[in-house]
């Protein structure tokens, strides 16, 4: 499933290629975020005129609406969607476990009431990786207890508890699946912010053998510098020969930072929804398009992008465009961000073939900014 095809001498960056059954996709890999079969504010045609070969799909949104039995009637979401790469199916837990007042946790899964309507809900492992099935995902999720930060030690250790448990779970109906709807099954990596505990989640979920390990537990109101701790100490228990996936990060510093750490898979709805509320990546840093300075700019909103948005249109007419309130606002941000996204995870993979990653990450850094 993974082969890694250059590493870094001076840093534990890695070049790699997923070769999953829509087609093989190099890492480091940027995941756009489809949460109800969609990315929001651009089409499919333009995610693979862009180049994207791996998109997000969310099981709890689509689980909801249109359903499983819909998905299973058009033969699975790549026929629903009419996207013909590759499709990587989170496993809910995250939104079902931000729904506090409307869930209840249990070892045998996770009972929740819909968002939408009220109707009560049942996730276990087995249902999850069912769905995905049904789904027909390239890459599946397993059901895992999200933790917050500052949450007690007591609290991190029954999540880890719980998580291993139900991989193994997750594992056993994964063999299960028909081999036709048989995805790739990644482990998830818990502990919160305590060492030992992360360790010994590694142990217990390496123990599985599945074909991948996401890093779970990040980003989630750390300070940067614990991110980076935490992220460098995990990533290092975890065996070169299997794709590493970090949820929820989706700005350059942070993935530079992941990069580094020897991560090659990242997903986050950071860039597009951004792009929607008129916030732009460039080469330095964020255009705030909606800003009065901005007004009548003539001039591209990055000189240094190549994407058509920066080829045709002025930071000004960007600008009118969602002061007016005009859809074509969103699409044409949405557009730019994720062409830089792909474009920026190009130049880095550029830089680990030829060896000069950290050179990469400071002169990138110097212009754009750090996370610090």
């Amino acid at each position: 499933m993974f082969t890694v095809l250059e590493e870094d001498p001076e840093s534990r960056a890695r070049r790699g290629v997923l070769r999953l059954r829509h087609g093989d996709v190099e890492t480091p890999v940027f995941m756009p975020v489809g949460t109800n079969a969609a990315v929001k504010a651009i089409t499919h045609l333009d995610l693979e005129e862009i180049g994207f070969g791996l998109i997000l799909g969310n099981t709890y949104h689509v689980y909801l609406r249109p359903g499983l039995d819909l998905i299973r009637a058009y033969g699975g979401l790549h026929a629903f969607s009419g996207w013909r790469r590759n499709i990587l199916t989170d496993s809910g837990g995250f939104q079902v476990f931000s729904l506090a007042p409307l869930r209840k946790i249990r070892d045998e899964g996770v009972s929740f009431r819909s968002h939408i309507d009220g109707s009560s809900h049942l996730f276990t492992p087995e249902s999850v990786v069912e769905a995905q099935g049904v789904f027909g995902s390239d890459i599946m999720m397993p059901l895992d207890v999200c933790t917050p930060s500052g949450i007690t030690r007591a609290e991190a250790e029954k999540a880890l508890t719980m998580t291993s448990a139900w991989a193994g779970r997750s594992k056993k109906a994964w063999l299960g699946l028909p081999e036709a709807g048989r995805g790739g099954l990644f482990g998830i990596i818990q502990g919160n912010f305590f060492e030992d505990l992360r360790r010994r989640s590694a142990e217990e979920i390496l123990g599985l053998d599945l074909p991948g390990v996401a890093i779970g537990g990040l980003s989630v109101g750390e300070s940067p510098r614990r991110f980076a701790e935490l992220l460098e100490f995990t990533s290092a228990m975890l065996p070169k020969e299997k794709p590493r996936y970090v949820m929820g990060i989706g700005t350059p510093e942070y993935i530079l930072e992941a990069v580094g750490s020897g991560i090659d898979m990242f997903d986050c709805v950071f860039p597009t929804r951004i792009a929607r509320n008129g916030c732009l990546f460039t080469s330095r840093g964020r255009l705030v398009l909606k800003r009065e300075e901005n007004r009548g700019l003539d001039r591209p909103p990055d000189p240094d992008c190549a994407c058509p948005v920066c080829a045709r249109y002025s930071i000004g007419y960007l600008r009118h465009l969602f002061k007016a309130r005009e859809i074509l606002g969103p699409m044409l941000a949405t557009y730019h961000n994720l062409y830089y996204m792909k474009n920026f995870l190009e130049k880095v993979s550029d830089s680990i073939k030829k060896h000069t990653f950290l050179r990469f990450k400071k002169e990138f850094l110097e212009l754009y900014g750090t996370i610090d």
